[in-house]
This record gives C-alpha cells, structure tokens and sequence, in this order.
C-alpha cells in the first residue's frame, strides 16, 4: 500500500516533534469522541429495523467487542515502539479516524437496536455510551492499521482478522446495525488516503525499518 521509495533519513528533532504531535493530536482525539458520544446519547431517537438484526438472536460476545479491542490496541502500543518511524503517522491516521467518526456520530443520532446484548464490563465508558453507532470503530479502527501496514504480512493478517472478527461480534451482540459496521470498511479506506495527504511528511519517512537520523 506504501510507496516502495525508501525514505530519507530524518533528524532526531523532527522526529520527536512529530512524535509529540502525534501525542496530543490522540490525546485530544479521545477527548473529542469521548463528548461526542455523550452528545449522541443525550440527542439519540428511537431504533430501526435491520436486515441482520432484526431476523438474529442476541448472542453474548462481549469477550471480542471488549477485551480483544483492548488487545489489539494494546499491540498498536508495541507496534509503535516496535517500529519506531511508523509512530507519528500512525498515532496521527488514529487521531484522524477517531475524529472524523466523532463528527459521523454527532450528525447520526439513531437510538440502539432494542435487543442487545448489555456489556457488563465498563473498560470502554470513556469512550463510547453505546449510542455513538455510525460507524462501528470496532470494525473500522483494526482496518485502518491493516492498511498501514499492508506491506508486513502477519500484522495485515491480523488486524484484518481482528477487523471482521469484531464487526461480526457487534452484529451478533446488537452493538452496532448493519450499516455501522459494513460503511466502516470504505470510510476508513477514504480516512487512509486522507492521512496520507494531510499528513504527508510524516507518511514520506515512514517505513517498516528501524529508525535512522542524520548525525
């Protein structure tokens, strides 16, 4: 998915400050999605009838929408310090893509589907209140670091299982309608080209090798 060009190297200052970037621009992206979702609870209307769950039973899979999301955020955190250079512009395509579902979410305010399954565990509160449904993160977040990094086969294959895995589990939990999770796949395509462009230095020193400065 990256150009094959290698990049050049870059000084440890413009490094870090990108890296710094990337922190608060995620920082504050968490902040945003977190009022944001508060926003769609308070304005949330009734529910609507889908293909999917309306013809499915509930089924309990709150160990994949909860505690393997953890999982693989925790691995994004390894991935960061794994490969060094990769950190800014992919701290900074998260950000992006947290923001951009935050607007979707403060614009689509459809209450959640009737029968669904009530998540006992309160490790993502924060983050969301269960009416913040378009588009499902769940889905669209794993994609995003499959796409970034398409060219290392086993973390493509992951988060890409990772990916349909969860939005398979939110389906079948009710967590989220079916257009919550199958929109997600091409929004975070368009969010990936968009991180590309916006933010473009960062994306031309970005490689899957470790990091190199100029003495």
């Amino acid at each position: 998915m990256k150009d094959s060009t290698p990049a050049k190297p870059v000084s440890k200052m413009r490094y870090y400050a990108s890296l710094l970037e990337a922190i608060i621009l995620f920082i504050a992206s968490v902040f945003v999605t977190h009022y944001a979702s508060l926003y769609a609870e308070n304005r949330a209307s009734g529910p609507v009838n889908d293909i999917i769950l309306s013809n499915t039973r509930v089924y309990d899979f709150e160990f994949f929408f909860v505690y393997v999301a953890i999982a693989l955020v925790l691995f994004v955190a390894v991935l960061c310090f794994r490969f060094r250079k990769t950190a800014p512009f992919l701290l900074k395509s998260i950000s992006l893509f947290i923001i951009i579902r935050s607007i979707f979410v403060t614009l689509t305010h459809i209450g959640p589907f009737p029968l669904k399954l009530q998540l006992e565990s309160g490790l993502l509160n924060f983050i969301t209140s269960g009416n913040d449904l378009f588009f499902s993160g769940h889905t669209g977040l794993p994609f995003l670091i499959a796409l970034i990094f398409w060219d290392h086969k086993y973390i493509r294959t992951l988060f890409l299982i990772g990916s349909v895995t969860l939005g398979a589990a939110a389906l079948l939990s009710h967590l989220h309608y079916s257009i919550d999770v199958f929109a997600a796949f091409f929004i975070t395509y368009a969010i990936y080209h968009m991180s590309m462009k916006i933010f473009k230095k960062d994306f031309e020193f970005f490689t899957l090798e470790e990091t190199t400065y100029d003495k």
